[in-house]
């Protein structure tokens, strides 16, 4: 497993358009990565990750546009959440359509988010949107270090390399349901439920 340098774009991109799944640091935790124009390797997100298929993945978007881009419906709901957490680690649930639900594992919606890190924020403007869950096996305790992520996945061939991005040890992201009503805290995370609830009514 390589380490790349956050800052070679260029040849994380590659990486990422051959079809390859690459660690990546968030404003939160470590995660592990494929692009959704490769849908062999959002595919084996879940193999590696040893990721029940009835756990939809959640997608990065570098902005609200790339996430309209995506064919989601954007409810008032998600607007005023985005516009008070975004960048940060806010998890969208919103209405999708079904081709794009179905790589990641829904059926006809998208959690979708846009995170704090300015670095990562960069990357995702040339990758184009990524599948990411957190860097671990599936129920353990997510990675906050590459030599976290080299461990965890030291026996995998899938896993091509991580990006060094020093230690991440930021609380995961709070996921928000808004196709309910009334919404659904999916997650409890680093954004409390009460100021989402105060937005929302």
């Amino acid at each position: 497993m390589r380490e790349f340098a956050l800052s070679n774009i260029e040849e994380i991109t590659a990486a990422f358009d051959a079809g390859h799944i690459v660690a990546i640091p968030t404003d939160t935790v470590y995660g592990v990565a494929a692009s959704l124009a490769s849908p062999d390797a959002v595919a084996r997100l879940f193999t590696l990750k040893q990721r029940p298929v009835t756990v939809a993945l959640p997608v990065l978007v570098a902005s609200v546009d790339d996430a309209l881009e995506l064919g989601v419906t954007w409810t008032t709901s998600a607007a005023i959440l985005a516009e008070a957490f975004w960048p940060g680690a806010l998890t969208i649930i919103v209405p999708a359509c079904h081709d794009v639900a179905r790589l990641v594992g829904a059926e006809d919606t998208l959690g979708v988010r846009c995170p704090g890190d300015g670095a990562l924020r960069e990357l995702l403007s040339v990758t184009g949107p990524l599948a990411v869950t957190s860097a671990n096996v599936h129920g353990q305790p997510p990675c906050t270090s590459v030599a976290d992520v080299q461990s965890a996945f030291a026996d995998s061939d899938d896993l091509v390399g991580v990006i060094d991005g020093g230690e991440r040890t930021g609380a995961v992201s709070t996921v928000v349901d808004v196709t309910t009503t009334p919404f659904t805290i999916r997650r409890h995370g680093a954004i409390d439920a009460a100021r989402v609830a105060a937005l929302l009514g």
